[in-house]
């Protein structure tokens, strides 16, 4: 009898050892899965700043451009050349 006894009493001890590793194992994947999706989103984050960078070094390199000021003058500043009128279309 005794040994019946141990070995019940070691199938369940493996059973509850083989529970745990596979409680484990999910919990891993679950944590796997939130870093991936926290990696593509930083990934997407810096791909973003690196086009707003891009487009900053731009906004320098051509900073002495006169169409580009002309254009600035336009779009930011509302202004228009001496020979030109501003229409505005309203609904």
């Amino acid at each position: 009898m005794r040994t019946k006894r141990a070995s019940l009493l070691t199938k369940i001890v493996v059973l509850a050892l083989l529970v745990a590793a596979v409680t484990a194992v999910l919990d891993l994947q679950g944590q796997i899965a939130a870093a991936e999706a926290q990696k593509a989103e930083l990934e997407a984050q810096v791909a973003a700043q690196e086009q707003t960078n891009a487009d900053l070094q731009d906004a320098v390199d051509h900073s002495d451009d006169p169409e580009r000021k002309e254009d600035l003058a336009r779009s930011k500043l509302g202004l228009a050349a001496p020979d030109e009128q501003i229409i505005i279309f309203t609904d």
